[in-house]
């Protein structure tokens, strides 16, 4: 009972915190300005420490699939959701695309960066020179490389070289892609608690499972620009997440639902007035 209690309070809280247009206005802002001047954080913080290395657990276990983790918890909060409101499994169905599109746009995106990557770069060896002479450049900042024409970046890193592009950053697109679309998602279930919609434990759990992994999304944000500063790449990154974002909520979904459109968060779940106050504070 106390347990029950606490998960209302804390999720009726987290939820208002979302919906909240203050915070829906400056989260988008808040990310842009962590990606801008991150990698400032490099000056403070130990190379020494944990995540100061690739090879840390987090990196190993989330971000890697951090797509992986977005779908599963997302998904199964938009579809218990929608399901709960309305029992219609095409409107659940029409609610959940908003998911495909964004995957849809993320592997394209790969692609087309790798693509791009491998159009704009070259693969490096170390030449072979005598001790001496790399003594002599390392120490005046230049390392010996000899230009390898003809392979792809795949080829390169698997023979053990060294290859130089055009880059942008996946990882810091992924997280801000990733984070923007939690919150988007999750703002309606604060107003679908003011209409008094269905709240049992299950969902006001997948909630919180939710809200804990948009706060570890924005903590490897930071771990990255902090520990592994990469200009201008994270920066290119983070713009195209933001822009990709603008692009789907704010440009294409405000649309309304269609053949061709899933519609906004929340359309046809709500009462009317609820979904118009909703809209607005989307567009504001």
């Amino acid at each position: 009972m106390f347990l029950d209690t606490v998960l209302v309070v804390l999720t009726d809280l987290a939820a208002g915190i979302l919906a909240n247009a203050v915070f829906r206005r400056h989260f988008p802002l808040f990310l842009s300005g962590v990606v801008v001047f991150g990698p400032v954080l490099s000056l403070w913080v130990s190379q020494y420490s944990v995540f100061a290395k690739r090879t840390h657990f987090l990196y190993r276990m989330f971000l890697r699939s951090g797509w992986g983790w977005t779908c599963i918890f997302v998904g199964c909060f938009v579809f218990l959701l929608s399901f709960s409101a309305r029992r219609s499994i095409s409107l659940t169905l029409r609610h959940l695309s908003r998911l495909g599109v964004a995957g849809g746009l993320w592997l394209g995106f790969r692609k087309l960066l790798d693509l791009l990557e491998n159009a704009t770069g070259s693969c490096y060896e170390p030449l072979a020179a005598p001790l001496e002479g790399r003594q002599a450049a390392a120490a005046a900042g230049q390392p010996l490389l000899l230009l390898r024409e003809g392979e792809s970046k795949s080829e390169c890193l698997a023979a053990g070289m060294m290859w130089r592009g055009y880059e942008v950053s996946e990882d810091i697109f992924l997280l801000c892609i990733c984070c923007l679309l939690l919150a988007e998602e999750m703002a309606v279930f604060g107003p679908y608690l003011n209409v008094g919609g269905i709240s049992g434990a299950p969902l006001r759990i997948l909630f919180v499972f939710c809200i804990l992994l948009l706060t570890l999304w924005v903590f490897l944000l930071f771990c990255l620009l902090a520990y592994f500063p990469e200009f201008p790449t994270q920066l290119l990154g983070g713009a195209l997440g933001c822009l990709t974002w603008r692009g789907l909520y704010q440009g294409w979904y405000p649309l309304g639902p269609s053949w061709y459109c899933p519609g906004l968060p929340g359309l046809g779940l709500l009462a009317k007035t609820a979904e118009k106050e909703m809209s607005q504070k989307q567009r504001n």
